[in-house]
């Protein structure tokens, strides 16, 4: 890892200190409904709402804040998806924050409609897959259609399960805005906050030293 990049995951770690372990206010931006629970540790770590990947019981929790229009989503997810494949011992969390367009929203909401009969990874896959920015529904749809996802159930899931998955959609912005992030991708990796594009190589970087750091 160069010294530029440790710096730089180093300055993010103190963030997250600071951050992800000690929110239970709301944010101005935040509905009043809202409870303070939404963007405590518990929450972003463990919404039983939340998707996960990965090992259930790792020993590092990662955190994927991502848009289905990010090209740096996109660029970053296979070497993601290999580095918790081939580590074994990590869990994944993955975060909806549909912030780029419309059609963010509606891929989205795609996904965790797919989640309803365990199809979340497939179709989070299939659109992860699609070249370039500014995606539309169409092109989703499309894509959608390629997994190995019941589409029909997955729209009658949309309906039917509006209200958990708009619910999760409130929250994961929610959170977001009191972590202070800015874009997308932000991978929290353990207790490290790192907002960029990383490679396979960079991704076992971060989760060895958010390994060791636990076990200090």
């Amino acid at each position: 890892m160069t010294m530029l990049f440790r710096t730089f995951v180093s300055f993010f770690a103190r963030l997250l200190a600071g951050a992800i372990f000690g929110i239970a206010v709301l944010s101005a931006s935040v509905s009043s409904l809202r409870a303070a629970e939404d963007l405590s540790k518990e929450m972003i770590l463990n919404d039983p709402a939340a998707p996960v990947a990965g090992n259930p019981s790792g020993d590092v929790t990662i955190v994927a804040f991502l848009d289905y229009n990010c090209p740096f989503c996109k660029k970053a997810a296979p070497d993601l998806e290999r580095a918790v494949k081939t580590d074994g011992r990590v869990r994944l969390v993955y975060k909806d924050w549909p912030i780029l367009t419309e059609a963010s929203k509606y891929g989205a909401r795609a996904a965790l409609a797919a989640k309803y009969q365990g199809k979340y990874q497939e179709v989070h896959n299939a659109l992860m897959a699609i070249p370039g920015r500014k995606i539309t529904e169409d092109q989703m749809r499309k894509a959608i259609a390629t997994s190995a996802v019941d589409i029909a159930q997955m729209e009658k899931d949309m309906k039917a399960h509006a209200a958990e998955i708009d619910a999760v959609l409130d929250r994961n912005p929610a959170q977001a805005d009191g972590l202070g992030l800015q874009g997308t991708p932000v991978f929290l990796i353990g207790s490290f906050m790192v907002p960029a594009v990383l490679s396979y190589e960079e991704f076992q970087k971060v989760i060895a030293e958010a390994r060791l750091k636990v076990a200090k």
